[in-house]
Protein backbone atom coordinates (compact mmCIF):
# COMPACT_ATOMS: atom_id res chain seq x y z
CA UNK A 1 0.00 0.00 0.00
CA UNK A 2 1.34 3.41 -0.96
CA UNK A 3 1.58 6.72 1.12
CA UNK A 4 -1.30 7.73 -0.27
CA UNK A 5 -3.80 4.71 0.13
CA UNK A 6 -2.76 4.33 3.95
CA UNK A 7 -3.26 8.25 4.49
CA UNK A 8 -6.70 7.72 3.18
CA UNK A 9 -7.30 4.24 5.12
CA UNK A 10 -5.62 6.09 8.30
CA UNK A 11 -8.18 9.42 7.28
CA UNK A 12 -11.07 6.27 7.61
CA UNK A 13 -9.96 4.80 11.11
CA UNK A 14 -9.38 8.25 12.80
CA UNK A 15 -13.50 9.07 12.01
CA UNK A 16 -14.42 5.85 12.45
CA UNK A 17 -13.18 4.95 15.73
CA UNK A 18 -13.24 8.62 16.99
CA UNK A 19 -17.06 9.18 16.29
CA UNK A 20 -17.66 5.83 18.55
CA UNK A 21 -15.34 6.03 21.26
CA UNK A 22 -14.91 10.08 21.37
CA UNK A 23 -11.06 9.50 21.01
CA UNK A 24 -8.92 7.27 18.90
CA UNK A 25 -5.08 5.85 19.81
CA UNK A 26 -2.09 4.93 17.21
CA UNK A 27 -3.06 1.18 18.53
CA UNK A 28 -6.21 1.23 17.64
CA UNK A 29 -5.08 2.36 14.02
CA UNK A 30 -2.53 -0.72 13.94
CA UNK A 31 -5.50 -3.09 14.81
CA UNK A 32 -8.17 -1.97 12.40
CA UNK A 33 -5.42 -1.53 9.57
CA UNK A 34 -4.53 -5.03 10.36
CA UNK A 35 -0.94 -4.18 11.32
CA UNK A 36 -1.39 -5.47 14.69
CA UNK A 37 -3.55 -8.14 16.31
CA UNK A 38 -5.97 -7.79 19.66
CA UNK A 39 -4.14 -10.94 20.74
CA UNK A 40 -0.82 -9.63 20.24
CA UNK A 41 -1.76 -6.07 21.77
CA UNK A 42 -3.52 -7.76 25.37
CA UNK A 43 -0.50 -9.86 25.54
CA UNK A 44 1.73 -6.97 25.66
CA UNK A 45 -0.55 -5.34 27.77
CA UNK A 46 -0.17 -8.19 30.63
CA UNK A 47 3.43 -7.66 30.34
CA UNK A 48 4.21 -10.67 27.77
CA UNK A 49 5.95 -8.90 25.23
CA UNK A 50 8.33 -6.34 25.78
CA UNK A 51 7.60 -4.31 23.72
CA UNK A 52 4.69 -3.74 21.13
CA UNK A 53 6.83 -2.96 17.40
CA UNK A 54 8.15 -6.77 17.97
CA UNK A 55 4.36 -7.76 16.80
CA UNK A 56 3.29 -5.48 14.47
CA UNK A 57 3.03 -6.97 11.24
CA UNK A 58 4.87 -4.03 9.37
CA UNK A 59 8.77 -2.78 9.56
CA UNK A 60 9.61 0.18 11.35
CA UNK A 61 9.92 2.93 8.79
CA UNK A 62 5.80 2.06 7.92
CA UNK A 63 5.27 2.23 12.01
CA UNK A 64 6.74 5.25 11.83
CA UNK A 65 5.34 6.90 8.55
CA UNK A 66 2.03 5.81 10.18
CA UNK A 67 2.39 7.74 13.55
CA UNK A 68 3.48 10.90 11.57
CA UNK A 69 -0.10 10.59 9.40
CA UNK A 70 -2.02 9.85 12.50
CA UNK A 71 -1.02 13.44 13.59
CA UNK A 72 -0.89 15.43 11.00
CA UNK A 73 -4.84 13.84 9.72
CA UNK A 74 -5.69 14.74 13.66
CA UNK A 75 -4.60 17.95 13.28
CA UNK A 76 -6.26 18.91 10.18
CA UNK A 77 -9.68 17.01 12.05
CA UNK A 78 -9.42 19.03 14.91
CA UNK A 79 -8.89 16.45 17.09
CA UNK A 80 -6.99 17.51 20.45
CA UNK A 81 -3.99 15.54 21.56
CA UNK A 82 -3.82 13.74 25.42
CA UNK A 83 -0.83 11.76 26.21
CA UNK A 84 -1.99 8.10 27.71
CA UNK A 85 0.25 6.30 29.77
CA UNK A 86 0.06 2.39 29.35
CA UNK A 87 0.98 0.36 32.27
CA UNK A 88 0.62 -3.22 32.25
CA UNK A 89 -2.41 -4.74 33.66
CA UNK A 90 -2.98 -6.93 36.53
CA UNK A 91 -1.73 -6.88 40.06
CA UNK A 92 1.27 -6.05 41.35
CA UNK A 93 3.22 -2.89 41.11
CA UNK A 94 2.57 -0.54 37.99
CA UNK A 95 4.86 -1.24 34.98
CA UNK A 96 5.27 1.49 32.36
CA UNK A 97 5.19 -0.17 28.81
CA UNK A 98 7.41 0.32 26.25
CA UNK A 99 6.01 0.56 22.39
CA UNK A 100 8.97 1.06 20.55
CA UNK A 101 12.65 -1.30 20.56
CA UNK A 102 14.54 1.41 20.89
CA UNK A 103 12.68 3.00 23.41
CA UNK A 104 13.34 6.50 22.43
CA UNK A 105 11.26 9.41 24.44
CA UNK A 106 9.93 10.66 20.86
CA UNK A 107 8.40 7.29 19.56
CA UNK A 108 7.04 6.58 22.93
CA UNK A 109 5.24 9.90 22.87
CA UNK A 110 3.89 9.18 19.35
CA UNK A 111 2.12 6.19 20.17
CA UNK A 112 0.77 6.66 23.76
CA UNK A 113 -0.71 9.88 22.50
CA UNK A 114 -4.52 9.42 22.26
CA UNK A 115 -6.53 12.17 19.54
CA UNK A 116 -9.50 13.34 21.29
CA UNK A 117 -12.62 14.88 19.72
CA UNK A 118 -14.27 16.77 22.27
CA UNK A 119 -17.19 17.46 20.47
CA UNK A 120 -18.07 13.75 20.36
CA UNK A 121 -17.08 13.15 24.14
CA UNK A 122 -19.73 15.26 25.09
CA UNK A 123 -22.51 13.97 23.10
CA UNK A 124 -21.08 10.61 24.39
CA UNK A 125 -21.22 11.96 27.80
CA UNK A 126 -24.71 13.56 27.53
CA UNK A 127 -25.86 10.27 26.22
CA UNK A 128 -25.09 8.32 29.34
CA UNK A 129 -26.27 10.98 31.86
CA UNK A 130 -29.56 10.87 29.88
CA UNK A 131 -29.72 6.71 29.60
CA UNK A 132 -28.91 6.72 33.56
CA UNK A 133 -31.99 9.43 34.25
CA UNK A 134 -34.10 7.22 32.27
CA UNK A 135 -33.09 4.19 34.15
CA UNK A 136 -33.33 6.02 37.88
CA UNK A 137 -36.86 7.02 36.41
CA UNK A 138 -38.07 3.38 35.81
CA UNK A 139 -36.16 2.04 38.66
CA UNK A 140 -38.31 4.38 41.35
CA UNK A 141 -41.33 3.89 39.00
CA UNK A 142 -41.06 0.30 39.35
CA UNK A 143 -40.72 0.63 43.42
CA UNK A 144 -43.67 2.94 43.21
CA UNK A 145 -45.73 0.57 41.32
CA UNK A 146 -44.62 -2.77 43.51
CA UNK A 147 -45.81 -1.14 46.31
Amino acid sequence: MNKLELEKKIRIVLSEVSSQKGYVSPVDVLIHLGYLSQNDYENWRKGKIDCLERVCYVNLGKLSTINRLIKKISEKMKLEPSWTAYNKYGKGPKVRLQFSKSGDRNIEKAYSTHYVNKFRINQLKKMKTESAEIETDNNNHMQVTCR
